[in-house]
């Protein structure tokens, strides 16, 4: 694995970090006419059938299930529509609706941290060092910093610390999704992507169905805005970009944009819904900004 992640990979790096710090505020104005899992199985099948066309229209198609690395490349877009979308959506959906937003964003946070230990074990060139530590622990305390300690004060709900438990199971679960979109034989990324989502989207419509059913009343219209920018930006455009930057970079990388997140849900919050910067955000995305560098920045060869 190359140490280097090459400038096209940085620049996908930040532009999903936009585009999932905006989807906690999307989320949050979905819930006001969908129920969670309901949100998690519309933003997967419109994210899916988005790239089904796109893949079917360019010539491209899903992968064969003719040859055993077919079937192998399957197995993997099983494995990432589960671990990647329908699980991990579905628990932020339920915990956004019982936990701070903010302690959201801390538990993106931890992904990395959960990628080290799994990609030492699991992927060629993705061994756990210290430098690597280090800097993962420096980004995490800059989004603790940016977050504030009121993220993890209870608001004394009966469910909260399911709810919170809800949120860092989906940050394992984006982890084990990496790891197993590494792993993946070679493949187009468009029908890696496409056979992905349709995985999930096959696994959540049924769930989110049986759970919820469909609307009793027409959903507001911010509400259905809000679920068609999550499943046209955030799921299936990132789906996209995740998968090239994890093939070419690797897990570990991919997992630092986990630390950009919050950073942009509070710049969001602060143009878009006009709420004041902490004057912590600074000192925060110094912090946050370093760990990246750090994390990336080549090893020096030791002289023989």
């Amino acid at each position: 694995m190359n140490n280097s992640p090459g400038a096209a990979n940085w620049a996908k790096l930040l532009f999903l970090g936009v585009i999932w710090g905006a989807s906690f505020m999307a989320v949050t104005v979905a819930l006001q006419g969908f129920g969670p899992m309901s949100i998690a199985a519309l933003r997967i099948f419109s994210a899916a059938l988005c790239l089904l066309v796109l893949v079917y229209a360019m010539g491209i198609g899903l992968p064969s299930l003719r040859t055993r690395d077919g079937r192998i490349i399957w197995a993997c877009a099983l494995g990432m529509g589960f671990f990647t979308n329908a699980l991990p959506f579905s628990l932020l959906s339920w915990g956004q609706t019982y936990v701070a937003s903010g302690f959201a964003g801390v538990c993106m946070a931890v992904v990395p941290l959960f990628v080290l230990p799994l990609a030492h074990v699991l992927v060629p060139g993705e061994q756990m060092t210290l430098r690597r530590t280090i800097s993962f622990l420096i980004g995490f305390a800059g989004v603790v910093v940016l977050i504030g300690l009121d993220a993890f004060r209870s608001a004394g709900t009966d469910f909260e610390s399911l709810a919170r438990l809800a949120c860092l199971g989906a940050s394992l679960c984006y982890a084990i999704g990496s790891i197993i979109t590494r792993l993946c034989p070679q493949v187009n990324m468009l029908s890696l992507s496409a056979a992905a989502l349709s995985c999930g989207a096959l696994i959540i419509v049924p769930a989110a169905l049986w759970q919820e059913g469909l609307p009793q009343n027409p959903p507001p219209r911010d509400a259905l805005l809000a679920v068609a920018y999550l499943g046209l930006v955030p799921t299936a455009l990132a789906q996209v970009l995740l998968v090239q930057v994890a093939r070419s970079a690797g897990p570990a990388f991919l997992s630092t944009v986990n630390y950009q997140v919050p950073v942009w849900a509070v710049l969001f919050g602060a143009l878009i819904l006009n709420e004041s910067l902490p004057p912590q955000l600074f000192a925060a995305l110094a912090l946050i900004l370093g760990g990246l560098v750090l994390s990336r920045a080549p090893a020096h060869r030791q002289r023989p």
